[in-house]
């Protein structure tokens, strides 16, 4: 039996970008079944553009059905419970999220549809994108190498231990992501401390099967107006964000793990005694870095212990997480 696919697509003042992106849905080499579109609180085109696209897609008649359903939100939701809410509606045994900005390759329904097919157990899937810039011309690099995805990070995931990489660092982007809808059901409500995305990745990766294609399957726009963007990792990059004060990102990182142990005992399947207590470790480690002194010189010797016991490796970026903790300002 095929399965059936839904796309989750959540708009904000995206008529600039919105009908590239739908009409590359719906000229998929395998086209969904369903659209479900959350606009929060569009003050531009952005409705009557999708309402133009879909009337003419729909009187070329070519005997596909797709059914578009709109959600109109009175006030802006925000960009995780507006995707929470399109998730939800979405009646497809599988899930695609999808921006509004970016353009999906042709195959790239069909291409994950295949995967999830081939092993019923996989939850979650996700896979590299092309860089593009406003106008869609390729920035030549890829999402995955954009981030700086360690080999050791891939290889995890590809093995079935993805936990050991989320719990360093979000390597998942939601607009290359596609699900089974219980996952869906298994993650709400999602707490407010993560993103959509990092938050249904966890959940994935604690209590079932996920992958990652390492092939890019869309053009992810990079451009002024995104919500959620690619964070610059060059050299400028990363000497800014050890400038950068680090007490809002550390309460950030405790909080979401903090999140992640509350509901951890709450999941089904139960989740193994060994990662109940990676979490526990994590918490753990985010706590103590949380709390350091705000005089650097004494930081140095809890930071030592931590990197005695290897945890900066295990929960996060190992040296470039020292040196944050290290000289970072309050």
């Amino acid at each position: 039996m095929v399965a059936s696919v839904s796309v989750a697509l959540c708009t904000y003042n995206g008529a600039d970008y919105l009908e590239e992106q739908l009409l590359s849905i719906l000229g998929q080499s395998l086209r969904p079944d369903e659209i479900v579109v959350s606009d929060d609180g569009s003050t531009d085109e952005t409705l009557a553009v999708l309402e133009r696209v879909v009337a003419a897609w729909r009187t070329k008649g070519d005997g596909n059905v797709i059914e578009v359903v709109v959600l109109r939100n009175a006030s802006a939701l925000g960009v995780t419970a507006n995707f929470e809410q399109a998730l939800a509606a979405c009646s497809g045994d599988l899930i695609a999220l999808c921006d509004q900005d970016d353009v999906w390759w042709p195959e790239r329904v069909e291409r994950m549809v295949t995967e999830f097919t081939r092993r019923p157990a996989l939850q979650m899937l996700h896979t590299d994108a092309r860089l593009v810039d406003a106008a869609g011309a390729p920035l030549g690099h890829t999402l995955l190498q954009t981030l700086g995805v360690s080999e050791t990070d891939r290889a995890a995931v590809h093995a079935g231990h993805a936990i050991d990489a989320y719990l360093r660092r979000n390597i998942v982007t939601g607009a290359t992501m596609m699900v089974r809808r219980e996952l869906v059901e298994r993650s709400r409500p999602f707490p407010p401390a993560w993103v959509h995305d990092e938050w249904m990745a966890m959940v994935a990766a604690v209590t079932g099967l996920v992958d990652l294609l390492e092939e890019p399957l869309t053009d992810y726009r990079q451009h002024r107006g995104n919500q959620i963007g690619v964070t610059t990792l060059d050299a400028s990059g990363k000497l800014g964000r050890l400038r950068a004060s680090r007490t809002a990102r550390n309460a950030r990182l405790l909080a979401r793990v903090a999140a992640l142990q509350q509901r951890a005992s709450e999941f089904e399947p139960a989740l193994s005694t060994s990662v109940l207590a990676l979490i526990d470790a994590k918490l753990a480690h985010e706590t103590r870095r949380s709390t350091l002194p705000a005089a650097r010189l004494l930081r140095v010797a809890p930071i030592l212990r931590g990197w005695r016991t290897g945890d900066y490796f295990r929960f996060g970026l190992g040296l470039q997480d020292v040196l944050r903790d290290l000289v970072q300002p309050v």
